[in-house]
């Protein structure tokens, strides 16, 4: 945009200096009046920049005066307001005969916006007055010609001071007014501050601007920028502008409208919440409208759904507490059951963090007390002790088998039995419990299905309701034991939710006793409870029966009634199965045997017990501490008939993945697993894995040797029938850390004589392991830790062999198998090196007549390494 000819040549006669610039401060045009006043052309300026064209003189201390003149335009471009900028030096380039000069001139400039139909600053008009003849005469600097007639000096000083002043409190309500807005942009609402009684947008802040569309509205009546308001229709808002205008403070909640977030966004729903109070100064007329907003968009529906739930809720309430009302009776038993699982598992959690460390004392303890009879035979008052604190050994382990029993940890080798024919079998044993006052009548249906279950386990529990039943009759009155067929059908199961319908074979045990009250009968099977007298049970019985039937997949039913009786029915599954062949351990005459067998414990006092209970049995005992050594010393080709391992082991190879390596390894070989806990890793729903042979802990020497005798018969009749399973030749393994015992020492091979050996090896695991390796050849060895040791025991004593290994503390292996060749004794030399060669110092003459063993080494390499070692000259 540029003025027309006809507006140019009045432009041009204006007698004030006068020139235009656009919104990029660009000249647009410039009077004559101002290319006199500051010496410029008006080709040389149209275009360019204004602080490009104005010379700046750097040689003086007015650097500031640039600053303040892009302050003055930026503020007219920003407020659309006009600005006066007094008393600021801008020098002017004078062209003298000697050259351009800067000749300073100090100006005061009024700049005056000049608006588009938008309402939107297109133009700045400077009005230029140069005020340098002023500022002198204000500076007593000479008398120069005066250009205002009719002014004296006075009053040109006065207009000076006055326009000082100006320009400060212009620079004063800049600093404010940018402090002002500052503030108000990080307020979080939606602000702006209208003025005057045309609603002049004074100042807006970002949050606003969706409300205007994204323009730029400072300056600009309200009705410009929302020309809706005008229409009837919006009369009542348009009167909230009025009465605010008025004094009156205005709040409009919930305002729903649709606008952009952002300026490519669509348009949004949204609430909102407005504020509207009179901005005025005390005492004094309302100047402006401040208006604060805040969207509640999130509230409003929050609320909305707040009173959807509020409403489903309350509906899902009165129909809750109508079935609540409808069943109470089922929550009390559903609550009951929770409780009732929760304390055993509770209690399960207990047995299973003790049984197995305990079970392990009572093993250490059985066993050392068995061996110890054989040494007090003839010594009846010390036999009568070792019997008592053997009784006391049982009673321990039968609490623990109770405990894991209610806990359903214990570990069940089910079988199909009728179980009417194990009730019978044991007539004689109840009578026995029972007494000679208490009338045992046994009821068996015709026709009874078959269970599977496990024939110990049922008979403790069957001795355990007799035994409870007892206490309750006073030893006095009838026990009726009822074996029969029973279904559960549908009904019964939605009544009894942990029970499965189908068919059970159902024992009922019934007594003429005493009775329980309700509050007993719900504490019945809860671990530690009884009623009996201190010292008179244990409260594990029946926790015990229960751990059983459920663990066995049945139900349990209570019934009593005070002063009339109990009744205890168990609800068995029923086996389609045919019943299963009876298999139960001889019980005839303990046996040993002369098979070797490896023992895997990692408690060393239960390793020592097994190791001397198994080894007086007469077989040959290897020994391991854990899962990894015992496949080391499967690996190492030593013959072994059966391993005995514990469970619950420490080290990353768990016992079942040792008992598959041991079968892979040798297929014959048996396999029997001990614990006293065994956790989930031979047992899965409560019931050992198909196959697996458990001897629990505690157990007593005739036990345990008729276990063995019976697995390593069947081997036997096995190899009789088919002969033994070969299988490949495993790749040579590592020095086994376990540790043969004396008794399980084969003959020395025939090739070889029996040798006198020195072993020098500083690793205890490795030293104990080649000793005893060596001792199953048939040799005497001496171990010692370091060449020290060995340089006395060879002053002590002569050998044949020196077998020791190359790093030591102290003088090496090498250093001491030179001492020992250089002294001609005859004694041959075995070095062992990790590095499977021994690595000499540069300029070391080699080592001779010395036998190389690398590192790990299995016996049939030290056989081997000996047999060369001898044969050397």
């Amino acid at each position: 945009m540029s003025p027309t000819i006809d507006s140019q040549k009045l432009f041009d006669s204006a007698p004030a200096p006068l020139m235009v610039l656009d919104r990029e401060l660009k000249y647009v045009a410039a009077n004559q009046a101002y290319l006199t006043a500051t010496a410029l052309r008006r080709e040389e300026i149209i275009g360019r920049n204004v602080f490009e064209v104005l010379p700046q003189d750097t040689s003086t201390s007015d650097q500031d005066s640039p600053r303040k003149l892009r302050d003055s335009l930026e503020r007219v471009l920003t407020r659309r307001m006009p600005d006066l900028l007094a008393m600021t030096v801008q020098p002017i380039s004078r062209v003298t005969e000697t050259g351009p000069v800067l000749e300073k001139r100090v100006w005061t400039y009024s700049h005056q916006p000049l608006l588009d139909a938008a309402g939107n600053v297109a133009f700045i008009l400077q009005h230029a007055v140069d005020v340098t003849d002023l500022r002198a005469t204000n500076s007593g600097k000479g008398a120069p010609e005066a250009r205002l007639e009719g002014v004296s000096p006075e009053q040109l000083a006065s207009l000076l001071g006055q326009a000082w002043a100006v320009q400060e409190n212009n620079q004063q309500l800049d600093l404010e007014r940018r402090y002002l807005r500052r503030v108000i942009d990080m307020l979080p609402g939606i602000v702006a501050v209208l003025r005057g009684p045309d609603f002049v947008f004074e100042m807006v802040n970002e949050n606003y601007l969706p409300f205007v569309g994204f323009r730029d509205v400072i300056g600009l009546p309200l009705l410009t920028v929302r020309p809706e308001l005008k229409e009837e229709k919006n009369k009542a808002l348009r009167g909230l502008f009025d009465r605010v205008y008025q004094g009156e403070a205005v709040s409009m909640r919930g305002f729903k409208a649709a606008l952009r977030k952002n300026p490519n966004e669509e348009p949004q729903e949204m609430f909102l919440d407005f504020d509207y109070q009179p901005v005025r100064l005390p005492g004094g007329p309302v100047l402006a409208i401040l208006v604060y907003g805040q969207e509640v968009t999130e509230r409003v529906r929050a609320q909305e759904q707040v009173r959807h739930y509020q409403e489903h809720l309350e509906t899902l309430v009165r129909e809750r507490t109508r079935a609540l009302e409808e069943s109470e009776a089922e929550r009390r038993k559903t609550e009951m059951q929770l409780r009732q699982s929760q304390k055993m598992e509770a209690v399960g959690k207990l047995t299973g963090g003790v049984a197995h460390d305990f079970n392990n004392l009572l093993q250490v303890i059985a066993g050392n007390l068995q061996l110890l009879q054989r040494d007090v035979v003839g010594n009846e008052r010390a036999m009568s002790r070792l019997q008592t604190a053997t009784r006391a050994v049982d009673r321990g382990a039968k609490l623990a088998s109770q405990l894991l029993s209610f806990a359903r940890r214990q570990p069940l080798q089910p079988v199909v039995v009728n179980a009417s024919k194990l009730v019978r079998g044991m007539d004689d044993l109840l009578r026995r419990t029972l007494g000679e006052e208490v009338e045992l009548v046994t009821s068996t249906a015709k026709e009874l299905w078959n269970t599977a279950l496990d024939p110990n386990q049922f008979e403790n529990v069957i001795i355990n309701l007799a035994v409870n039943a007892r206490d309750a009759m006073n030893s006095m009155g009838k026990l009726t034991i009822e074996i029969g067929n029973a279904v559960l059908d549908e009904r019964y199961c939605r009544q009894h939710p942990e029970v499965l319908p189908g068919q059970y074979v159902l024992l009922a045990v019934s007594d003429t006793g005493s009775g329980m009250t309700p509050e007993v009968m719900e504490r019945a099977f809860e671990p530690f409870f009884t009623t009996k007298p201190e010292g008179r049970g244990t409260g594990l019985g029946l926790s015990m029966v229960y751990g059983f039937v459920k663990q066995t997949g049945g139900h349990l039913k209570l019934y009593s009634e005070l002063g009339h009786g109990t009744t205890i029915k168990l609800y068995l599954p029923r086996a389609v199965e045919a019943e299963s062949v009876d298999a139960k351990v001889d019980a005839g005459p303990i046996e040993g045997g002369t098979e070797t067998i490896l023992v895997v414990e990692d408690d060393a006092e239960v390793r020592t017990t097994v190791v001397e209970m198994v080894s007086e049995l007469g077989y040959r005992v290897l020994k391991a501490v854990d899962a990894a050594s015992a496949l080391v010393v499967l690996q190492s080709g030593i013959p072994i008939d059966l391993l005995f391992t514990d469970v619950v082991m420490p080290g990353p190879v768990r016992s079942p993945e040792l008992a598959r390596q041991a079968k892979e390894l040798s297929p014959d070989i048996e396999v029997l697993f001990t614990s006293g806990y065994t956790e989930n890793a031979i047992v899965h729903g409560g019931r050992l894995d198909a196959g697996v042979q458990l001897l629990s802990k505690p157990y007593s020497r005739e036990e345990l040797a008729r276990k063995l005798r019976q697995l390593l018969n069947g081997r036997q009749q096995r190899l009789a029938v088919r002969g033994p399973v070969r299988t490949e030749s495993a790749p040579t393994p590592p020095a086994p850390p376990a540790t043969p015992t004396p008794s399980a020492r084969p003959p020395a091979p025939a090739a070889s004589r029996r040798l006198r050996v020195l072993l020098v090896e500083d690793d205890e695991d490795v030293r104990t392991s080649a000793c005893e390796l060596m001792d199953l050849l048939g040799h005497e060895v001496l171990a010692v830790t370091s060449a020290e040791e060995a340089r006395g025991a060879m002053a002590a004593s002569g050998f044949d062999v020196l077998f020791t290994d190359v790093s030591l503390p102290g003088a090496s292996g090498v250093e001491l198998a030179r001492e020992v060749g250089g002294r001609k004794t005859g004694m041959k030399v075995i070095l062992a090196s990790g590095h499977g060669n021994v690595a000499l110092p540069r300029g070391e003459a080699p080592l001779e007549g010395v036998v190389v063993l690398p590192k790990p080494y299995s016996l049939p390499q030290i056989q081997e390494a000996l047999e060369q070692a001898v044969a050397l000259p």
